[in-house]
């Protein structure tokens, strides 16, 4: 009777407990989700509401916008050229080098830009081994002989500024590894960040470049987040104060926002006035986001411009009577066509254009370059049968009379046709609209330019942290609580998940595979990675949270992202080869002892692969970092090291150590009286599984 009386009892209340642990998960799930869904909607919004629109009041200032007209008067107008991602070489890929020049050459002196933007990565400043990184001076040399040589510094004014590679294993800005200083054209006037007007008619430009490179500057590959220091941020301030001054306002640099880490009031922020923030360093994602464009919270434009690197991609931008345009250009693509007005609905600014001269304008103008003469240019609008002429005012600039109060509503597509002398062609289609109607951004160029790098990767970090080690904990709590009959058994319905339940359940129940794994987890976010030259010459510890090399601290960046795949495809599957292993084990001591081949080849291959795979990542950190780093690495080379261990003690657990776990899983196979028969001599080692 009694036993009838408590089995209902101990069911029931097996059942409560389930009940409540699946609704506080689903209770964390749901509302972690909601909360992450709506932080991530915010991100890529491009609502600028926010914003206050009085602070956009300075690129409207300097003419009185009720008396300028759009006509085909070739005034008010300046263009300019930006390219990136150089990665001169003098291991890789030579054409980078010729090409460059012919475009220093002939590109440029055809379009004949007022200013170029150089933003980043002028030089590779990678070994061989393409996984080494250091300063060459050849390619520094290269990089300054082809701007002398090709004439391009008595053409236009050269605007360059450093990226990550050009700041690879430099100690200091007065380091003699910091070539930038003496071989770059800016880098002899300014050390880091700087600002340059440039004057045309009554109007002005102030061009703001952005040096974010770490100091000091690390080998790679954690030299990928940049930073923007107290100092260095105070000196932006000063020369955004300073662009105040001048009609427009455009931001330059190497790193995109999202790869900036910034104090109050943050870099988007501070760069709000401006028309855009022009940047490289993501090369389109090797060509899978190839049109890395969005419009941040303050309005303004974030324009990634894919790299010459492999791309060869450049950029013509042009600001006419105050509306921003830009196109990017394959290099040796001629004709080159730039549509000003009326200008890509896409990129409409709000609170920083005159968008009201769009639909006041007489005429629409093309800007339009080739290296032979162009002998047609036609436009039309909205696929209409009759093509517009346009007729050649100025050096670049076609025009073509048009009513646009016929296309005041609703959206427009703009078609221009131009043709040259030796039969190149080009056609340029684009969206516009006169009231305000706006295209959406897709999606992927949002959340690469609108999000945080950084905390993204941080928070994967962190959650791929408790899935190595929650699940573990509860498991171990519940096998606790099973052996007490405080709880029954959890059967799952599908039987691989019931499989897989029974191997990590047996892999909790024994210490000396649980507490590894679990610690290793826990010591990732915590403890130092590896001791290693992280600049050459200069010992550095690396720590998930940041870097101290060369008396400086460096914030933890990428480093969470190697911190997130090294648990992703390591410490993850390892705990599932294990499980596998020990529950394998397992099996031939309490259940049955034979198994087949298939099966055998399949506990041990799982975990070769994942060793071995680990320790040519030791040897890639041994290839970047030196020696010392390879010896003394818990994440790369230790962790191999552990996993070789635990892989031993998988294979060759003694059958007392699964007892926890046979009381449970085969308490039919357990013959107690005949195991207490034949304990272990006091002279022999004696293994205990503890209750927990």
């Amino acid at each position: 009777m009694a036993s009838h009386m408590f089995t209902p009892s101990f069911e029931y209340l097996g059942y409560k407990m389930r009940i409540g642990l699946s609704a506080l998960v689903w209770t964390v799930v749901v509302l972690g989700g909601a909360s992450l869904i709506g932080r991530v909607v915010h991100v890529l919004s491009v609502d600028v509401r926010e914003f206050s629109p009085d602070n956009h009041d300075h690129e409207k200032d300097g003419k009185d916008s009720k008396q300028v007209h759009i006509n085909a008067k070739p005034n008010r107008l300046v263009w300019f050229v930006q390219i990136s991602d150089l990665h001169l070489s003098v291991f890789q890929d030579p054409t980078r080098v010729s090409q460059l020049r012919e475009f220093a050459t002939s590109t440029v002196g055809t379009i004949s830009p007022a200013v170029v933007l150089a933003s980043g990565d002028l030089t590779d400043a990678k070994n061989m081994d393409m996984l080494g990184s250091k300063q060459y001076i050849e390619e520094w040399a290269t990089y300054r002989d082809i701007l002398h040589s090709s004439g391009v510094l008595n053409k236009t004014v050269w605007l360059d500024i450093r990226g990550n590679h050009d700041n690879f294993n430099v100690p200091s800005l007065s380091s003699d590894e910091n070539f930038y200083q003496k071989y770059s054209v800016q880098g002899q006037h300014s050390k880091r960040s700087y600002i340059y007007t440039h004057r045309y008619g009554p109007d002005s430009i102030a061009f703001i470049a952005v040096d974010a490179c770490l100091l000091p500057g690390p080998r790679r590959p954690f030299n990928f987040i940049g930073v923007v220091t107290n100092s260095e941020m105070k000196l932006l301030q000063d020369f955004e104060i300073a662009s105040r001054h001048s009609n427009y306002t455009i931001w330059f640099g190497h790193y995109p926002t999202s790869c900036i880490l910034s104090p109050e009031p943050g870099i988007r922020r501070l760069m709000g006035r401006g028309l855009a923030y022009m940047c490289g360093h993501l090369h389109t994602l090797g060509g899978l986001v190839p049109n890395m464009y969005t419009r941040q919270h303050t309005g303004s434009l974030e324009l990634e411009l894919g790299d010459w690197k492999d791309s060869r991609i450049y950029r013509v931008a042009a600001i006419d009577h105050g509306l921003f345009s830009f196109t990017d250009v394959k290099y040796g693509s001629w004709p080159v066509i730039l549509v000003t007005n009326p200008k890509h609905a896409l990129f409409a600014m709000v609170h920083h254009e005159p968008l009201h001269l769009m639909l006041e304008s007489s005429h629409i103008r093309v800007l339009i370059w080739s290296v032979s003469p162009i002998t047609e240019a036609r436009v039309r609008v909205d696929d209409s049968e009759s093509w517009l002429l346009l007729s050649h005012v100025e050096g670049p600039l076609y025009v073509s009379r048009w009513n646009a109060y016929k296309y005041a509503e609703g959206m427009h597509l703009l078609e221009v046709h131009a043709r040259d002398a030796s039969g190149r062609e080009a056609t340029v289609i684009q969206e516009f609209s006169l009231d305000g109607s706006q295209p959406s951004f897709r999606f992927w160029p949002r959340a690469l330019l609108m999000s945080n790098i950084s905390m993204f990767f941080q928070f994967l970090f962190g959650i791929m942290v408790c899935i190595c080690v929650v699940p573990l904990c509860v498991l171990r709590y519940i096998h606790h609580l099973v052996l007490e009959r405080r709880m029954l058994r959890p059967r799952l319905g599908w039987k691989l998940c019931n499989t897989w339940l029974r191997k990590l359940w047996v892999l909790v129940t024994v210490d000396r595979l649980f507490w590894p794994l679990v610690m290793t987890s826990v010591y990732l976010p915590l403890g130092p990675w590896f001791v290693g030259e992280v600049i050459e010459d200069h010992i550095g510890v690396v720590f998930a949270w940041g870097t101290f090399v060369n008396r400086s601290y460096l914030p933890g960046s990428l480093t969470y992202a190697y911190g997130f795949m090294q648990l992703l495809l390591f410490q993850f599957p390892l705990i599932f080869a294990i499980a596998h292993s020990v529950d394998f084990r397992f099996w031939s001591l309490y259940i049955s002892p034979v198994c087949s081949f298939s099966r055998y080849l399949c506990r041990h291959v799982c975990l070769l692969i994942l060793i071995t795979i680990q320790l040519i990542a030791a040897y890639f950190f041994y290839l970047a970092y030196g020696t010392m780093a390879m010896l003394l690495g818990p994440l790369r080379t230790w962790s191999a090291i552990l996993g070789l261990v635990l892989w031993h003690q998988a294979t060759t657990m003694h059958r007392d150590l699964l007892r926890g776990a046979a009381e449970v899983w085969a308490p039919d196979h357990c013959d107690w009286k005949e195991d207490k028969s034949n304990q272990l001599t006091d002279d022999e080692n004696k293994v205990t599984q503890s209750n927990l």
